[in-house]
């Protein structure tokens, strides 16, 4: 989309590098503060940092007495607040309904991007929002060194899978992460993907895992990812939990909650995987502890 992305007028925060832009700017904006617009382009698929986004701004500006000064516009495809690429959590939408309008950020669901020029964001629609500052989660795509390869990829890159993260035609060539193919949850009026998250990409990591070593002992013996979802958003000073097991309906567990709890659990979590880089040990204790909190048992992937 024209003007999108940090090389346009808009932030990102989905690499290093682009945070590091993000912040920036933001630093730049507390000098002259106007209005914000954050949010998601179509065919995103990674909402929860746009939702995060939004609050933390939010949080902030109240702390530093400038949110008087600031109109919060959330731009979204979803087709409403809180349906998150996945059809909604638990009570997700009325969650997020809530907090929208408790926090004044006005959403804009159920919009395409259509072009941004400086200062201000064009909808396909034809409204235009104004902004000093805006952050866009863009939708993904696949490595050209990957998309370039006939018969691995789907359209737009991601490597298409079957039940056991294999490729089905290089059956040798298995795949976890975002870079996997999976269809939208549900269709929607303006195209939305579905999110890859970490807890679902490390039941990828452990059924690839063990049908890697099926094949070395030649063993027809396969493990499937559970494709659950859990996560951690944080809303700058308390914050949302939304679990989804499985991640595609229908589910055995779907539920979403607010508290204070989440926020500090989003700290500990950053503050403890630092320290597992630093010191390079892969421990799952915290994790383990988290699911404990939530009253969730440990899950396997199943055979």
């Amino acid at each position: 989309m024209p003007g999108l992305g940090p090389s346009g007028y808009t932030q990102s925060v989905c690499n290093v590098d682009h945070a590091e832009q993000a912040w920036g700017a933001y630093q730049s904006f507390l000098r002259d503060p106007g209005s914000i617009v954050v949010g998601a382009a179509q065919g995103a698929s990674c909402f929860g940092p746009a939702y995060e986004m939004a609050f933390i701004l939010d949080a902030d500006l109240r702390k530093k007495k400038l949110r008087k000064k600031v109109p919060i516009y959330f731009v979204t495809p979803e087709p409403y607040i809180g349906h998150m690429g996945l059809a909604g959590v638990g009570k997700s939408r009325r969650l997020m309904e809530d907090e929208f309008a408790e926090h004044s950020i006005k959403p804009l669901s159920n919009t395409a991007i259509k072009e941004v020029q400086p200062g201000k964001m064009l909808l396909e629609d034809g409204q235009e929002v104004p902004f000093r500052y805006s952050m866009i989660i863009p939708p993904f795509a696949g490595v050209d060194a990957v998309a370039g390869t006939a018969g691995l990829c789907n359209p737009k890159g991601f490597v298409n899978i079957d039940a056991y993260q294999a490729n089905p035609k290089y059956k040798n060539i298995y795949a976890v992460g975002v870079c996997v193919a999976i269809p939208p949850v549900e269709q929607t009026p303006v195209p939305t993907g579905a999110p890859k998250t970490g807890y679902m990409i490390e039941s990828m990591v452990s059924a690839t895992v063990h049908n890697i070593h099926a094949d070395i002992e030649n063993n027809p013996k396969r493990d499937t990812a559970t494709w659950n979802a859990i996560c951690l958003a944080d809303m700058g000073d308390t914050g949302m939990a939304f679990v989804a097991l499985p991640q595609m309906a229908p589910r055995n567990v779907t539920w979403a909650k607010k508290g204070k709890w989440v926020h500090l659990a989003k700290i500990a979590l950053e503050k403890y995987f630092l320290m597992k880089m630093k010191k390079g040990v892969s421990e799952p204790f915290f994790e383990k502890a988290i699911l404990s909190a939530m009253g969730i048992k440990k899950l396997e992937t199943k055979a």
